[in-house]
């Protein structure tokens, strides 16, 4: 799965860039253990891989959305952090 990236290039979907920028933003604001923090950036990054198998383009925007939602769910702090500290390089 290729997905458009925010200056209009395909690249390939890859499920470890969700779940490292869900797992810098869980762990650095909440005070869960490690252990803790991987459980739910990996039910997080289960979901958006499901969910990425339902469409036929996706955008890094759309993804991005996509991950607020599902961490939302574990953390509302988390999600926030993700949101709000978004590479805009």
């Amino acid at each position: 799965m290729h997905i458009v990236k925010r200056r209009g290039h395909k690249e390939k979907f890859d499920e470890r860039k969700v779940y490292g920028s869900c797992y810098e933003a869980a762990y650095s604001c909440c005070n869960y253990n490690k252990k803790h923090t991987e459980k739910i950036c990996e039910k997080v990054t289960s979901s958006v891989k499901s969910w990425i198998k339902k469409k036929d383009i996706v955008t890094s925007d759309q993804i991005f959305n996509q991950v607020i939602k599902e961490l939302k769910k574990h953390s509302k702090e988390a999600a926030f952090m993700y949101k709000t500290h978004r590479d805009l390089s």
